[in-house]
């Protein structure tokens, strides 16, 4: 019974619109190849009868991912990779785009969705916690969700100004020995929180928002004695703050505002592991209903495909 399921089989059917298929397919029939390798098929066409083979959940699910993809390009969408995966995704959740929108963050350049189900969970706590824990490895998108919902919050009028923070453990938090004012000081721990930021406003409005002070980037260090209101405030590379650093953190919530502590335990660049606060907070805070974690892992990697499979060989590599 087994080897007639794993039997390839075939699946036509014809799109009715031949005008919107260079859209669809992609130059060179680019998009169709992303779906091919997505959903381990070989995909067919002539004209607009499209013919995919594979087994039958895979060309079952690529037929309800070109469908949606199609009825997207005839509404004038641009398809490319992002918009095949995004909707790969919601199909495989079985996620309702016009009933779910509280699981969609709308930014400036694009509507971002949860590509897995930790990130979907990911998504609920950003709309129901006030303090949100997210914790994994390179690649799972824990940064980058969690600065564009930042960027919504203040869009949206909920907050009046982002705080993105790092410990700058390279430099053991003495930047008074590194060139330039405090910005170029900081600038180079976090590039990654930049390069999201700039994904998802126009670069001139980011630097106009930092320069008005709407965006602030500060080390963890500058956090201390103030208290963070109509603010959302982002902790990234947290497994590299002290125990004390991630109180005093922590502690500076105020009113109408939302906190993001992200970080990865297995990337602790502190003398001693036993002193990381998000280690320690994760111990501490975990039956604090207010309060939410997610555990992201090598399933949940949205770069290439590549960083899934070195991730997986490192962990193997530590088991062993």
């Amino acid at each position: 019974m087994s080897n007639l399921n794993n039997k390839n089989e075939n699946l036509e059917f014809e799109l009715d619109d031949n005008s919107i298929l260079s859209n669809l397919f992609g130059i060179n029939d680019s998009n169709l190849q992303i779906i091919e390798k997505i959903n381990n098929v070989k995909i067919n066409y002539r004209g607009n009868k499209i013919k995919i083979t594979g087994n039958k959940k895979s060309i079952s699910e690529t037929k309800d991912t070109i469908i949606d993809l199609f009825i997207k390009a005839k509404k004038g969408d641009e398809i490319d990779e992002d918009k095949i995966r995004d909707t790969k995704s919601l199909l495989t959740m079985n996620i309702n785009p016009n009933k779910q929108m509280d699981l969609f963050i709308d930014t400036k350049k694009r509507k971002i969705i949860p590509r897995t189900y930790n990130q979907n969970e990911y998504f609920k706590l950003l709309n129901s916690k006030n303090i949100v824990f997210a914790i994994g490895p390179a690649g799972t998108g824990k940064t980058y969700i969690a600065v564009a919902k930042a960027v919504s919050a203040l869009q949206n009028g909920r907050v009046n100004k982002i705080i993105l923070s790092r410990p700058a453990v390279e430099a053991g938090e003495k930047l008074g020995f590194l060139p330039g004012d405090l910005k170029e000081k900081v600038d180079p721990f976090l590039r990654p929180i930049y390069d999201a930021l700039y994904s998802m406003l126009p670069f001139e409005q980011v630097e106009k928002k930092i320069a008005n002070n709407i965006i602030e980037i500060a080390p963890i260090a500058f956090m201390r004695g103030r208290t963070l209101e109509d603010c959302f405030i982002i902790l990234d590379e947290a497994q590299n703050a002290t125990r004390t650093q991630m109180k005093m953190f922590l502690t500076r919530l105020g009113r109408n505002s939302q906190m993001v502590v992200v970080g990865d335990i297995t990337q602790i660049d502190l003398v001693s592991e036993k002193d990381s606060g998000l280690k320690d907070a994760l111990k501490k805070l975990i039956k604090i209903e207010d309060i939410g974690f997610v555990q992201l892992d090598e399933k949940d990697v949205v770069r290439h495909e590549l960083v899934k499979k070195i991730i997986n060989a490192y962990e193997k590599n530590i088991k062993n």
